[in-house]
Parts: structure tokens; C-alpha cells; sequence
């Protein structure tokens, strides 16, 4: 790693901030695919959670959304003569699976996602929007685990388990359509939160690395609009979280010990809302540090701990 390698700033990637979205309204986004966003955005949500309707006549549902039942009502609304019979969820965040409960009242559907894992999982004080995010009693119907498919009368998906910002993440893949629904793995319109215990920086990278191999000619996204080339966005968020190591890095052979301090460094002129999400960032990037050798932590990995470079070998 050099010292002085650049650093990289979230606006040096090419995001896609357009949307074409009005709430409660379900729009074709693609062959047997539908989209009805969630009226809850934030800072962290972008213009809200997508929901994805798939297929005709008995569809799935992928991420439900936040615990509105408002949201619920124009989901079943556009669904006149249909029938959801499963529900898929790509991670339990709440606002992915808090409608989980009052759709499956509605209509029976299945519920199928990862479940619990062995995982320490987020709390308050990990959630860079200062909220319980984490929908720790979430138990699915059908557990799915990587290389799963799921199907119904005209569509199938594959299962990938790509955790990182989530350990029970999952990707869908429409089968031979080269199409992914990639939850908050990837987004376009800005980086994907990793934030330690919920989150793990080198299981990110390693799910980055698994879409990489598949190329794929479009990615739908849990919040934000269609990824028209995911390989290439895929490849920039490699480099820029290879490009953020290298700051943070630096930052300790320069002599900074703790997180504020290179917080400050390498994010300037980030807004105050984003600071927690951007500390939480950076120790998940000193874990993967810590992992590899090449720093040395004075006491357990957290926001008040000192950490130290090592010279690599």
C-alpha cells in the first residue's frame, strides 16, 4: 500500500440519481417485471424501497418494504385477478422486510429469504441512521442459500448469497435473462453502507467479485433506479473501496490513531447526517485491515479504538 496513495470520494463515481417513480403507482420496468416504490425516503433509503412485482397471473414480490400499509394496499392494488404467492426478501433491514407480516396476512404467500445466521447482527448504537434496523425476527417459510432457484409459472430465479452489507443478503437472478435484483448490494445512485457487526468489508468485497463473474446486462437495485452497466458500476466500486483502503492506511503511517481523525481526513466535505455511516465505514475497512496483518488494533475493533499501521511483509 502506498502512503501516498489518492483518496476517493464518493462523487468521483459516476452515480445515477434519476429515477422515473411516482408513489403507489406500479410501473413496467421490464419483460414480467413491475416496480412500486415505498414512500419512505431518507438520507439512507434514496427516494424509497423499490418493490418488485414478478411475473403474471400467481407473482412474487421481492422486498415487500417498510411497515406501511399504505404501501401493502397499492402493492395488492395493482394486482387485480392476481395472486401473490411468495414473497422473496433480499435482507432483513426494516425498510425491506417491515411489510413482510401484513402481506403474508393478506394473502398466504410464502415467505422465502437467507434466515438467521451465526452472524453478530446490528443494534442501535452499529446503525449509522441511529435506528434498530435490523428485523432480527424475521424467520422465513423457505430458507434459501446460495446457488437455490425459485420459481413460479413464468419466471425463475436464481439464488446468490452475497453478504457484506448484510450477512443474510441475497442477489436474484432471473433466469437467462441476465438480469439481477441486487437489493442494497449494489446501487446507483450512491455506495452501499457497510457498517461492522451487521456489516463485513471483505465478505462485500468477495460478493462484489461474485457479480463480477456473471455479467449481467442490468441490475434493479432495493433503492434507486435501473444499472444499465453493472459490470463497469460493479468494477468503480471495487476500485473505490480499494482506493478508500489506501487513504485510511496512509492516514495511520501518517500518525492518525483513531476514526475521527481520519474521518475528518477523508471525508471533508461530507455532510454531518453521513459522519456515523462514514465512521462505521471506516473500521469496517481497519477490520479487514486487522484481518490481513496490516494494522494493529489497541483493543477490540470499534469507533473509540486506537489503531496502528504495520509495515506490510
Amino acid at each position: 500500500m502506498s502512503k501516498n496513495a489518492n483518496t476517493a470520494n464518493a462523487s468521483d463515481l459516476a452515480f445515477n440519481r434519476e429515477m422515473d417513480f411516482e408513489y403507489g403507482v406500479t410501473l413496467k420496468i421490464a419483460p414480467g417485471v413491475r416496480r412500486i416504490v415505498a414512500n419512505n425516503p431518507t438520507p439512507f433509503t434514496f427516494k424509497g424501497t423499490n418493490s418488485y412485482i414478478i411475473g403474471r397471473g400467481q407473482v412474487a414480490v421481492i422486498d415487500p418494504g417498510p411497515e406501511d400499509e399504505t404501501h401493502v394496499d397499492a402493492i395488492l392494488a395493482a394486482l387485480p385477478g392476481e395472486r401473490i404467492t411468495q414473497i422473496l426478501v433480499t435482507h432483513t433491514h426494516r425498510d425491506h422486510t417491515g411489510a413482510v407480516d401484513a402481506l403474508k396476512a393478506r394473502t398466504g404467500a410464502q415467505v422465502l429469504g437467507f434466515g438467521q445466521t451465526d452472524t453478530e447482527r446490528g443494534v442501535r448504537t452499529t446503525s449509522p441512521s441511529g435506528k434498530i434496523f435490523v428485523d432480527q425476527d424475521f424467520t422465513p417459510d423457505r430458507q434459501l442459500r446460495d446457488g437455490d432457484a425459485v420459481e413460479g409459472e413464468d419466471w425463475k430465479m436464481d439464488v446468490i448469497h452475497t453478504p457484506g452489507h448484510a450477512p443474510d443478503h441475497l442477489c436474484f437472478a432471473l433466469t437467462g435473462q441476465r438480469t439481477v435484483f441486487s437489493g442494497d448490494h449494489v446501487m446507483g445512485w450512491n455506495t452501499t453502507v457497510v457498517a461492522p457487526p451487521e456489516g463485513h468489508m471483505g465478505d462485500y468485497l468477495t460478493s462484489l467479485e461474485k457479480l463480477l463473474e456473471r455479467r449481467d446486462l442490468v441490475f434493479f437495485p432495493g433503492h434507486g433506479g435501473r444499472i444499465e452497466t453493472p459490470q463497469r458500476v460493479v468494477k468503480a466500486y471495487m476500485m473505490h473501496r480499494k482506493m478508500r483502503e489506501s487513504a485510511i492506511y496512509a492516514c495511520l503511517q501518517d500518525g492518525a490513531r483513531f476514526i475521527p481523525q481520519i474521518v475528518e481526513k477523508i471525508y471533508p466535505r461530507v455532510d454531518s447526517i453521513y459522519l456515523p455511516a462514514a465512521a462505521l465505514s471506516v473500521l469496517a475497512h481497519l477490520e479487514l485491515l486487522l484481518e490481513r496483518g496490516l494494522v494493529q488494533a489497541e483493543g477490540p475493533p470499534a469507533i473509540e479504538t486506537g489503531f496502528v499501521a504495520l509495515p506490510p511483509e
